[in-house]
């Protein structure tokens, strides 16, 4: 997708990558121009057309052709996310990204079609899409099936997303909006929707989230789109540990030590201690040769 460009390159340009590589399938053997175009105003370098899991091995062990790369990062189906696992070591990754998931909170007073159409947004991306809601109105949970209903003969992608609702989708009653919150936090989606009248009340009860989009204007289609941060988000619970693509993936930090001598010679006995508790008599003597120097000294 030429979104999936823009969220991916324009946080590497920002970190101040000198040399970003894309690769992208050509299905028919014709360029997507939408993605080139992309990939032309988010500062790629270059760009291969290949794709799949042959494209992740090129971008890591190098060929002929494709240099090897420091990290990759990008979504994909199944075999990309299975050969981005297999090369991770030999490079960095983002993430290893399931199926798209969505879950909607919705104290009953916003539109149930609008809320349908959010459901089906993720929905339409993979027969495997989760999307749930959680609402503790009986009568609204209902409005929203009834519209589900009403509204999907006319999808274009109905077919899959009949698939993902039969078999990953749930609407489901909740005793109140704190209730829906606390199974929100043990579910962990990549997509949550607070469709709910002042919804900063609630954010603070929400500890595990890809993406939290906040009020019934706020749908997920916008930040996928244009919103931002960013569209390359946790999935399959991964965001009880871990966080949106951005501009720190494409930074890291090295340790920086100076020592005094003074510093030496206490940090030294300390470091002695630990040492020789832990049966490495070569990292003490490393520290104590500084120590005994400057005790000499002293001397």
């Amino acid at each position: 997708y030429p979104s999936s460009v823009l969220m991916n390159a324009m946080p590497a340009h920002v970190a101040g990558v000198k040399n970003i590589v894309m690769v992208v399938p050509t299905p028919g053997g014709t360029p997507n121009q939408l993605v080139l175009a992309a990939a032309c105003l988010a500062g790629v370098s270059t760009c291969f057309t290949i794709g799949g899991a042959q494209a992740v091995a090129a971008l890591a062990y190098g060929t002929k052709t494709i240099p090897a790369v420091d990290k990759i990062v990008g979504p994909g189906n199944a075999y990309v996310a299975a050969a981005k696992r297999y090369v991770f070591g030999t490079v960095g990754i983002d993430m290893i990204a399931g199926p798209s998931e969505i879950l909607v909170i919705c104290d009953g007073k916003t539109n149930p079609d609008w809320i349908a159409m959010d459901l089906f947004s993720q929905a339409e991306h993979d027969e495997l899409a989760q999307a749930i809601l959680l609402t503790p109105d009986a009568e609204f949970a209902e409005a929203v099936k009834t519209s589900i209903e009403k509204q999907l003969p006319d999808m274009p992608r109905k077919d899959i997303i009949a698939a993902s609702l039969k078999n990953r989708g749930a609407i489901i009653v909740t005793e109140s909006v704190e209730e829906a919150c606390r199974i929100a936090d043990k579910i962990a989606p990549e997509h949550l929707e607070l469709s709910v009248e002042d919804p900063e009340k609630y954010v603070d009860l929400i500890h595990h989230a890809g993406a939290m989009f906040l009020g019934a204007y706020t749908c997920e289609a916008l930040g996928d789109y244009c919103a931002g941060p960013n569209h390359v988000l946790p999935t399959s619970r991964t965001a009880r540990y871990s966080s949106p693509l951005g501009v720190w993936d494409f930074q890291k930090r090295t340790s920086i030590l100076k020592v005094s001598k003074q510093g030496a010679y206490e940090l030294g006995k300390i470091a002695d201690v630990l040492a020789r508790g832990e049966f490495l008599y070569a990292h003490s003597g490393s520290a104590m040769y500084r120590v005994k120097d400057l005790d000499s000294k002293d001397k």
